[in-house]
């Protein structure tokens, strides 16, 4: 059995051009390099797998080159690499600063690699502070993290700051590609994809996948056996929960969600990736946008296919909701049920939520269509009316400075109002037959002798009152209630009642919603007839203060001790 390397240090980049994904870092150094302007302190910091400790390797060959050795040569003995991890004292760094005094043996430069640097103890970097500020010429520092933040601030102001990004997907995908090509391994390209997405950004977590998915389907990688081996929800996951969605198969989705996780996945998971297809699928349905989508050619086509199924509304609708769930998600006492709501929220936008929208009208348009031949009917009569028909409703002013009075005109003129009638405020000629019809309401006479008139007293009045004072009151209106309960009614006579209030608003404000008072009194009376008389009494109106001088003037005459609180805080009115 033949010794295996894993890819992650087979391939290894041995150049600077070899780097994946950091063109600008690798030719500032290059450039650094060719004109003898490299800092005697760098500091690499990024994520993980990105190609910090590489380059930080390749730098360290790379200006110890004169042209003369061979290009096996690695400079072992003038490259010195200490782990901060687990090297982290203050005696580690007295070791080190030792051993900088040194000059090569080989080479022009000696160069110290610190790898996870922020590992080391504050002592340490205090030990550490002079010899970074000012190294010997010979000696080169380069450190290397994950965390700048934890790295102190007296550190970061003498080091070259080198920001490391994540690998793009496609990026890495292009890498993994050239990988499988020169290990003769037949790989589709959408397998290559959901690696490089799985990675997260780490071209060293790329690889290692790489390898773990190999071992698992051979020569051939396919995207079923890279989804089946990862544990992944793959694309067509998502194609077919949103098909469902757009076509309101609620029972289907149910039904392909608990096969979902039948096969062991998360809901959470689900939920999540369902949120990011429906913002794939948003980004497809702008031209300028398309590039933001990572995903290959044969399933970019499927995202342009699906998104011109669903309405941009809709999209939006369901990012919405799928993030809810997501935030509630950790939250919930019944995972399941839900992400199951979810789903059948998401189910009936189309079918709920978009279908009231689409129609302007609660009521069916068909329920005002009306027969062409009776209206037709109606208006061929309204043109010739009858002698002995009594006219409805005068129409228009004109008809009032035309026609004629009658020579015996009826005492009480028949009126008909259709109670029931409504007319549309959609048209000119609708706003027309509104107005006629408030009109023939105010010309109606009520014939007010045949109306009861019960005698009653004024105590019963007095009760009817307080009652009603109290009804208003419990529905909000607190000054109509607060201006009717100011006075006790009494009676001025048989059918009118007489309040006094203490000022002319408050009469205002009896005098404008008076209509539904009367008409309350009037039916538990059983008096149609009665009135209501109203006064201001000015005695009392001049008892109310109204201006902030009257009031603080009031306030004074109750305690005087306000106005020495005044003078000794200098307040004013």
């Amino acid at each position: 059995m033949e010794h295996f390397v894993v890819s992650a240090r087979k391939y290894r980049p041995k150049t600077f051009k070899d780097v994946v994904g950091q063109q600008a870092i690798t030719n500032t150094l290059l450039n650094a390099i060719e004109n003898n302007h490299l800092a005697q302190a760098l500091l690499f910091c990024g994520p993980r797998g990105v190609g910090k400790t590489t380059c930080a390797r390749i730098l360290a060959k790379k200006i110890n080159e004169d042209g003369t050795q061979s290009e096996d040569e690695d400079f072992a003995f003038n490259i010195f690499e200490l782990d901060a991890a687990s090297n982290n004292s203050v005696d580690d760094i007295r070791s080190l600063i030792d051993q900088v005094r040194i000059p090569p043996q080989v080479g022009k430069y000696k160069v110290y690699i610190i790898d996870e640097v922020h590992m080391l103890s504050q002592a340490a970097f205090n030990a550490f502070l002079k010899t970074l500020e000012e190294p010997p010429k010979h000696a080169i520092f380069i450190l290397a993290t994950t965390e700048k933040h934890k790295i102190i601030p007296t550190i970061l102001s003498r080091c070259q700051i080198f920001d490391f990004k994540r690998i793009t997907v496609k990026d890495a995908k292009e890498y993994l590609k050239y990988i499988a090509e020169s290990q003769g391994i037949e790989a589709e390209d959408d397998a290559l994809h959901i690696i490089a997405q799985k990675a997260d950004g780490a071209m060293r977590d790329a690889l290692s996948i790489f390898d773990r998915v190999v071992s698992y389907t051979g020569k051939k990688l396919t995207r079923k056996a890279v989804t089946e081996n990862l544990n992944v929800l793959d694309y067509q996951t998502y194609f077919e929960a949103t098909d469902l969605i757009l076509d309101g198969d609620i029972p289907q989705l149910l039904i392909n969600f608990n096969k979902i996780l039948s096969l062991g996945f998360d809901g959470h998971h689900f939920i999540s990736g369902l949120a990011s297809h429906f913002r794939d699928l948003l980004v497809c349905q702008n031209e300028a946008t398309i590039p933001l989508l990572e995903v290959g050619d044969e399933t970019k086509q499927k995202y342009l296919e699906q998104s011109k199924k669903a309405a941009r509304d809709f999209l939006l609708k369901g990012i919405e909701l799928a993030n809810e769930c997501d935030l509630s998600y950790r939250n919930s006492k019944n995972q399941r049920l839900l992400v199951e709501l979810c789903l059948m929220q998401l189910a009936s936008i189309n079918h709920d939520g978009e279908k009231k929208k689409t129609d302007r009208f609660i009521i069916p348009p068909s329920f005002y269509k009306v027969d062409t031949e009776k209206t037709s009917e109606v208006k061929k009569e309204a043109v010739k009316p009858s002698v002995t028909q009594e006219p409805e409703v005068v129409t228009t002013v004109q008809q009032d400075q035309q026609e004629k009075p009658a020579a015996d005109p009826p005492k009480k003129p028949a009126v008909k109002i259709n109670p029931k009638g409504s007319v549309s405020g959609l048209s000119i000629s609708g706003l027309k037959k509104k107005k006629q019809h408030e009109l023939a309401k105010k010309n109606q006479i009520v014939d007010e002798s045949n109306l009861p008139k019960d005698s009653f007293e004024e105590s019963t009045m007095q009760e009817y009152w307080s009652k009603y004072v109290k009804k208003i009151d419990k529905e909000g209106k607190k000054i109509l209630g607060s201006a009717l309960g100011s006075d006790t009614p009494k009676m001025k006579n048989e059918t009118t009642i007489w309040i006094e209030l203490p000022n002319d608003t408050l009469k205002k404000e009896v005098e404008r919603d008076q209509y539904p008072l009367m008409e309350y009194l009037k039916k538990h009376l059983n008096n149609y007839h009665i009135e209501l008389y109203i006064t201001v009494n000015e005695a009392a109106e001049k008892q109310y203060a109204f201006t902030p001088r009257e009031k603080y003037e009031k306030l004074k005459e109750k305690n005087p001790l306000i106005d020495k609180l005044r003078k000794d805080f200098d307040l004013d009115v």
